[in-house]
């Protein structure tokens, strides 16, 4: 089962994947006063602080606000478990908000906990899908302007004909372990003394432990043998599938390409539970537990 510490994962949604092309049963959900709708502004949704557990989302009824977001772009998301469709949609910038709810990031959402985990995990799906919409406008065949279709689950080129569909981008990351230490490494932009797990984007033609394989060597010099596979999370910044691995390394000598890496060690199971206690004598820290980066560091000398 997946651990609900991870941030993003846990949907609890029906996708309604049949639903998607009945234009019927879409226009009577957007007009029955049951149906909700999250709002986004720029990649932050309303967030009312208060309950589930310390904060919930800000709903609308899609009617009331579908002079605000566009309805020819409200996305379906899917059918909630009382049976209510749920949609998503970008609002304009100019379009004020009330008091009554906040514009919250969703890493603030994740590393603060202040939402229940199915909720996180529709508000990543939502954003994915709205970013994708904004980027993908025009058709990458002929330049022309595309048109929402399959209730956001594709678009359409009425000059064409070609259809695009949105993309997620797969991303390996994985903790290597080598005589009872594992590889971290930091990058220039990470908070001062956070050491992660080394991470990559699968290429064409790649498979995941070839990619785990290619990153881990590109960026440390260390080169891996055997892997295996332990979790996955969906990485809403803006569309990628974060896919956990861990590998047992055959060699120890580290090389930084620093051009990806500002450094990289071995750190032993002591110094490791001493960064996972937050008592580390340097400040050295991992990432907060919503992080697959975190599991897979702690998985490392689980057994």
């Amino acid at each position: 089962m997946q651990n609900l510490l991870l941030g993003y994962a846990g949907a609890t949604i029906d996708r309604a994947a049949a639903r998607r092309s009945d234009a019927a049963w879409l226009a009577a959900a957007l007009r029955d006063p049951a149906s909700r709708m999250i709002r986004f502004h720029g990649d932050r949704p309303r967030i009312t602080p208060s309950g589930n557990p310390h904060a919930a989302i800000a709903y609308d009824r899609p009617e009331s606000v579908l002079h605000l977001v566009d309805c020819c772009e409200a996305v379906l998301l899917g059918v909630a478990s009382d049976g209510c469709a749920v949609f998503a949609g970008a609002c304009a910038p100019e379009v004020e908000e009330d008091e009554t709810c906040k514009l919250i990031d969703l890493r603030s959402l994740a590393v603060q906990g202040l939402l229940a985990p199915g909720d996180l995990n529709l508000l990543a799906q939502a954003r994915a899908l709205l970013n994708w919409h904004q980027r993908h406008r025009f058709c990458s065949n002929c330049g022309q302007a595309t048109v929402l279709a399959d209730a956001g689950y594709r678009r359409h080129c009425e000059a064409c004909g070609a259809s695009h569909f949105p993309r997620t981008d797969p991303v390996v990351i994985m903790t290597a372990v080598r005589d009872g230490a594992c590889l971290l490494g930091r990058q220039p932009h990470f908070l001062p003394g956070v050491y992660s797990t080394l991470a990559g984007f699968v290429e064409p033609g790649e498979s995941l432990e070839d990619a785990a394989r290619r990153e881990v060597l590109e960026e440390s010099g260390i080169r891996l043998g055997h892997i295996r596979y332990h979790a996955s999370q969906p990485w809403p910044f803006p569309g990628s599938l974060m896919i956990g691995m861990l590998g047992e390394a055959e060699t120890s000598d580290i090389v930084i390409d620093r051009d990806e890496l500002e450094d990289a060690r071995w750190f032993s199971r002591d110094e490791v539970r001493a960064m996972l206690a937050d008592r580390h004598p340097d400040g050295l820290k991992v990432p907060p537990a919503m992080a697959i980066a975190h599991h897979l560091i702690t998985a490392a000398f689980a057994e």
